[in-house]
């Protein structure tokens, strides 16, 4: 009997070469931002239909956004290690205009299902997410300027808005506060990222800021955006959110600003991917303790 592993295989090969394509993980985090922002309104709960329909909106538009992401930088990807074997770059995937047809019907239908079940505010922000993701940072600035994550940032606090008016077109300051944090933790994470993968950005042209200004003045740069975004991750606890969101923002925020004083000190790639993780734990402590206080 012929064994059918291969096909197996081969299947599962694809199903992760889809995953990836689509950059699910990053798609989470942002979805996660706006169930924070929902947290965090004024507005009344959703139903469970519409607390679905907010989550894979978001998520399929940040999905839909990464994948033209991939469609668009498939001439650059494999000029950088960190890139090279992505689908698009190895063949596993047709690069081709059905993706754009995929990609744009996605978008669609994730916009118009949040525009249906919830209301027009929240399904713009759905877009603005996608849109400063896929064109403004993409296709715009990230080949142009070392700024381009600076506004591409914007990606994380559309979803904080999408997820708050989603509940009351209103919006409050809490979440207008929670939408700050997005936009100044952005840069310094990614350029913490990119001082890591220098190299790569080079080679492919990408004048991300240690390219631009060398990775001692990139690190000045990161600390200090890190002082300023901890100092913004206070604001919540003074428009509403209490002292569990209090403790997990000063917590994050202190190991965040270690790490990015250490990176000062020493800025290469060691300290680059610790200052980098750290912002992932400052991050999630932050949208956490807003989840969690204002539940409570």
């Amino acid at each position: 009997m012929q064994s059918t592993t291969p096909n197996h295989s081969a299947s599962g090969s694809y199903v992760r070469a889809i995953l990836g394509l689509f950059k699910l993980r990053i798609g989470v985090v942002i979805t996660f931002t706006a169930l924070a922002g929902l947290a965090v309104s004024s507005g009344p709960s959703l139903s469970a239909l519409q607390l679905i329909v907010l989550t894979l909106s978001v998520l399929v538009s940040s999905a839909a956004a990464g994948a033209f992401n991939q469609y668009y930088e498939h001439d650059l990807d494999p000029k950088m290690a960190r890139t090279r074997n992505r689908p698009f770059v190895t063949g596993q995937i047709k690069h081709g205009p059905f993706w754009l047809f995929v990609i744009g019907s996605l978008t669609v239908a994730s916009v118009g299902a949040a525009w249906l079940a919830l209301n027009a505010w929240s399904a713009l922000y759905v877009f603005l997410g996608a849109f400063f993701y896929a064109v403004v940072y993409t296709v715009w600035l990230k080949r142009r300027t070392w700024m381009n994550i600076v506004f591409g940032g914007l990606a994380g606090s559309w979803a904080v808005l999408a997820g708050a008016t989603a509940a009351d077109p209103q919006l409050s300051a809490v979440p207008l506060a929670l939408a700050l944090v997005l936009f100044l933790w952005t840069p310094p994470h990614f350029w913490a990222l990119a001082i890591a993968c220098k190299d790569d950005y080079k080679a492919a042209g990408v004048p991300m800021l240690p390219v631009v200004v060398g990775d001692e003045r990139a690190a000045q740069t990161i600390f200090y955006s890190t002082l300023a975004l901890v100092a913004a991750s206070l604001l919540p606890a003074f428009f509403g959110l209490g002292l569990i969101y209090l403790v997990a923002a000063v917590t994050g925020g202190a190991l965040f600003i270690q790490k990015a004083w250490l990176l000062t000190r020493a800025p290469g790639r060691k300290a680059a991917l610790s200052c980098f993780h750290a912002s992932l734990i400052q991050l999630t402590l932050v949208l956490l303790g807003a989840i969690i206080d204002a539940q409570i």
